[in-house]
């Protein structure tokens, strides 16, 4: 029998407002094992951006980390993304959530001209030069164009967000749910999920396409 293909998640936190989309992480979690393979959890050791209360949507007068609050998701199974090499895995999955474009990188405040964290940048920049596929939910293919320039994406059909990805040298393709676009160039997978108006069914569905894609590549 041929060894389970492993894949890396990385995390932005926990809960959509200031870290990871709570639904796309657990979801494609949930892909990776119904398909037959392993995944391992990591997050960047940073401060959070900000801390939103979930409830009302304000911002809070407190400080969190993002690898801690990650581990909420993970169970406290999670490394910090320092550590990841892309030798070890056979695929590298972004789920989306504000926490991609605060914590991740700083698009949700200064868009195109955003800066990526500096393992996010070296963990893609490393599986692409692998040659090993990338996937990235929702919002956090913004990232991943910032950091790869002219490489093909979605985020579904949000106007303003598409014309950031072109200004940073990106291509967008407008799609609706569960629909994945492929560069083949860099080997990177995308779909929209809560980009768009979407019920957690959706994102199962958005979810396993993906995986099963980047599964098939392998």
């Amino acid at each position: 029998m041929s060894e389970k293909k492993k894949i890396a998640i990385v995390l932005s936190g926990n809960g959509v407002y200031d870290g990871a989309e709570i639904h796309e992480a657990t979801l494609t979690m949930l892909a990776i094992a119904q398909q037959g393979a392993s995944y391992e959890l990591f997050a960047p050791n940073v401060e959070q951006a900000h801390v939103i209360n979930h409830l009302t949507g304000e911002e809070m007068p407190e400080k969190r980390n993002v690898l801690i609050e990650a581990a909420r998701i993970a169970r406290g199974n999670i490394a910090d993304l320092n550590t990841y090499q892309a030798s070890q895995f056979d695929a590298l999955v972004f789920p989306g959530g504000f926490g991609a474009a605060k914590n991740l990188s700083t698009f949700a405040f200064e868009g195109p001209d955003c800066t990526v964290n500096p393992d996010v940048e070296k963990a893609v920049k490393e599986t692409v030069a692998a040659q090993k596929p990338i996937g990235a939910l929702c919002i956090s293919p913004a990232v991943i164009t910032r950091i790869l320039k002219d490489v093909e994406v979605t985020i579904g059909q949000d106007s303003g967000t598409a014309g950031a990805i072109e200004k940073m040298g990106g291509k967008h393709v407008n799609t609706t749910h569960g629909e994945v676009v492929h560069d083949s160039k860099y080997n990177v997978y995308t779909t929209p999920c809560y980009m768009l108006d979407a019920s957690i069914d959706q994102i199962a569905d958005g979810a396993t396409n993906i995986i099963k894609a980047i599964l098939k590549a392998i």
